[in-house]
């Protein structure tokens, strides 16, 4: 079992549209906290926050996302857009009886929230991201920033078919596993995690599915400007992000009426593995200052 995750619950959401894995922790009476991870990660990637969040009172709920591990995998580029991506999120809130939801978010995980947040106002308490910008600026910016094109590299990558899926499966993922290693402090990923992570990545269809979440991105148009975002967000950076350059952390944060920032000099990709001691309270106090309005 990974780190922290010794004591979580394990279950299936039967949704209308999808069938979505998911890691349980807290009380069932308390209020939901929907937990997104990203790219190629999975529901075990938080084991830093669950723990934490659950004895806070929460009940925390991640999901494996659609594509990931055993999770429904529907075929096709068009499956992975934002808009389906979004959706999953609200009907699994309405599964756990919430309409309006209290989102934490990873890279995808976050470009998820920023989409909920952007389309789906109506539907959210609160948000907070981790090392993702708004999917809007980040694709403007893999076209437009110098600094960004050179980090969004693999991104464009992505585009070609089949041979990504043929590069990150030979020598059983050592790709993936060193794209993760490379990109984090040392420590941040225990030896004995990598074992989930093939397995989940070696589910029928899955290291396709997941790729497919940036093959939908490159073929969305997201060249309007995007509207101003009224729901409470806090975005999370570390500021040594292999892929994403801090001004997009900014230029994100500037969309928010209501939107607090925190930044961690040394962090990496991997900030909230990192920093946890440090994070966690912060989206302990964030999420909390709801429940008494």
């Amino acid at each position: 079992m990974a780190s922290g995750m010794e004591d979580a619950r394990f279950g299936v959401a039967h949704l209308d549209r999808i069938v979505l894995h998911y890691a349980e922790m807290g009380p069932e009476d308390g209020p939901l906290l929907i937990l997104l991870h990203g790219f190629p990660d999975n529901c075990f990637g938080w084991g830093h926050q669950m723990p934490a969040l659950a004895a806070a009172g929460f009940r925390v709920i991640a999901p494996d996302q659609r594509g990931y591990g055993v999770s429904g995998k529907p075929r096709g580029v068009k499956a992975y857009d934002l808009e389906e991506l979004t959706e999953d999120v609200i009907a699994l809130g309405r599964h756990f009886g919430e309409e309006r939801l209290r989102v934490i978010g990873h890279d995808w995980g976050a470009s998820v929230a920023w989409w909920l947040c952007s389309t789906r106002p109506e539907a959210m308490e609160k948000a907070a991201m981790i090392n993702a910008p708004h999917p809007a600026i980040w694709k403007q910016a893999m076209y437009a920033d110098k600094e960004q094109r050179k980090k969004s590299r693999y991104v464009k990558m992505f585009r070609l078919r089949w041979l990504p899926e043929w590069m990150m499966r030979r020598k059983n993922y050592s790709a993936l596993v060193e794209a993760l290693e490379s990109s984090a402090r040392p420590g941040a990923f225990e030896a004995g995690e990598w074992e989930r992570y093939r397995k989940a990545w070696s589910e029928p269809k899955a290291l396709t599915s997941m790729i497919h979440w940036y093959r939908a991105l490159l073929r969305k148009d997201l060249s309007k400007p995007v509207a101003r975002i009224d729901v409470p967000v806090l975005l999370v950076w570390g500021e040594k992000d292999q892929f994403a350059d801090p001004s997009l952390a900014r230029r994100s944060i500037e969309l928010c009426e209501r939107g607090g920032t925190l930044f961690f000099a040394e962090g990496t990709h991997w900030v909230l593995r990192e920093e946890a001691a440090s994070i966690n309270p912060m989206l302990i106090t964030f999420f909390r200052s709801d429940q008494d309005a």
